[in-house]
């Protein structure tokens, strides 16, 4: 099959690895130079859709699979379906899952759909967004106080908030427009900051939620719309030092399966939290066709939604993807023509563990154009190094990104998994090289 894979950092080079087969001609638009050693790289922009069509229909690409968001958000999938090509990944009014916090509180709110309670302002209600978060430091308020705001989209019924609240700028802020608060003066401060282009577009709308605490957990759902099949579970690390301390990133690493979420818990989650959202996508006229990423975290009153993603998750996806057996292909082929082949693959019994090789600095600054070296010594087959952030420059591999490189290790024993990533996390060298030492550390807590 002739494969289109859209994108460049580490969850594509893994998406793309996880396609390579004898049966498969790979081409990437972008890619990066881990994918390149697998897939022909198209030069052309992510944007020119019309060139990305004539490519497609000239070349016989008989699949698209889109990687990022940002595409999904501008449309590229209903423009290339309305020319006959089969697309992986949802159109832009399904993407809204993502691409709209507001959008998607207000579906979950229709559809009880647990998540937490939360209250919109739109720019124009600064004023009245200022008086709520001032009132919270006072005593907390109900439902009562949300009726003076008819506008709102709220889901805050005899609902208390009080600090630390939660701050989402409704739109795709590169990760990066979420902000816990733990004072009025941090919120308010913060919020006019959105109301001000902090995010952009996405500033234009801010949603206020509670602080909701549990472990968090990602669920990948492939979907052709109407069916599903669940992938393995993951926990994301989403801070950039131990123990969960500092700055939100990318995500600095991730294993698969999650041992505390057990089959009790994932029942509850498929058939509360997974199945509901796609009926409801369906119902609306807007049916949800790619990877659907369920943000959780595990409350002590059960699992809520922190976030929709309308696509597959980077880093989880670098372990999640090591666990099948099948044909990937034949599965997403399956989501694009709306007939999902649940028996195309299935997921092995062990486990997954991968780290991020990041750049010093990031989230914040960081240099780049570092050599890279080290990954000569690696000869494990069950080692994989899905690049993120690299460039070739006269001939050398160079750090060209916050998240530069991804050690991704599976094996039957967590233990042996988690220290082989290390282990070979440490073989490879560059420049204000930075990664947390922690991850997967719940895990040899938990069988403790």
């Amino acid at each position: 099959m002739n494969i289109l894979i859209i994108g460049s950092g580490g969850r594509e080079h893994a998406i793309a690895d996880a396609l390579c087969n004898p049966n498969n001609v790979l081409y990437c638009l972008p890619g990066n130079p881990g994918i390149w050693q697998i897939a022909q790289k198209i030069d052309i922009k992510i944007n020119d859709f019309e060139n990305i069509k004539n490519f497609c229909l000239n070349e016989n690409i008989q699949l698209v699979v889109i990687g990022p968001e940002q595409p999904l958000a501008m449309g590229l999938t209903n423009f290339l379906e309305n020319n006959g090509i089969n697309v992986f990944g949802p159109t832009r009014e399904a993407a809204m899952l993502e691409t709209s916090k507001s959008f998607a509180k207000k579906i979950m709110f229709k559809n009880n759909i647990p998540t937490a309670h939360f209250v919109t302002f739109e720019k124009h209600q600064f004023n009245e967004a200022i008086e709520f978060i001032s009132n919270i430091s006072k005593s907390g308020r109900s439902s009562k106080y949300h009726t003076e705001f008819p506008d709102n989209n709220s889901f805050a019924n005899d609902f208390a908030f009080n600090f630390p609240i939660v701050l989402k700028a409704d739109g795709l802020a590169a990760g990066k427009g979420v902000v816990i608060c733990q004072t009025a003066e941090e919120a308010e401060n913060e919020i006019t900051q959105m109301f001000e282009g902090k995010f952009g577009e996405a500033s234009s709308r801010v949603v206020i939620e509670e602080f909701l605490q549990g472990e968090e957990v990602s669920i990948f759902a492939i979907t052709d719309g109407k069916d599903y099949f669940l992938l393995s579970p993951a926990q994301d690390h989403k801070k950039i030092y131990d123990n969960d301390m500092g700055k939100n990133t990318g995500g600095m690493g991730a294993y698969s399966p999650v041992p505390f979420l057990d089959k009790n818990l994932l029942e509850i989650i498929e058939f509360q939290i997974i199945r509901p959202i796609i009926l409801a996508m369906n119902e609306e006229g807007t049916p949800f066709k790619g990877c659907l990423y369920a943000g959780l975290i595990l409350t002590s009153s059960g699992p809520k939604v922190i976030e929709f993603n309308a696509r597959f998750g980077d880093p989880e996806t670098q372990s999640v993807l090591r666990l099948i057996d099948g044909d990937f292909t034949q599965l997403l082929y399956s989501v694009a023509i709306g007939n999902l082949d649940k028996n195309a693959i299935k997921i092995t019994n062990e486990f997954a563990c991968c780290v991020v090789l990041a750049s010093q600095g990031y989230p914040d600054n960081y240099e780049t154009g570092f050599d890279i070296t080290g990954l000569d010594k690696i000869y494990d087959s069950e080692v994989k190094i899905y690049h993120s952030g690299t460039k070739i420059e006269n001939d050398k591999l160079l750090t060209n990104g916050g998240r530069v490189l991804t050690v991704s290790v599976k094996d039957t024993d967590y233990k042996k998994a988690i220290g082989k990533a290390y282990f070979y996390a440490n073989l490879i060298n560059f420049g204000n090289k930075y990664y947390r030492k922690d991850i997967g550390a719940k895990v040899i807590k938990y069988y403790k």
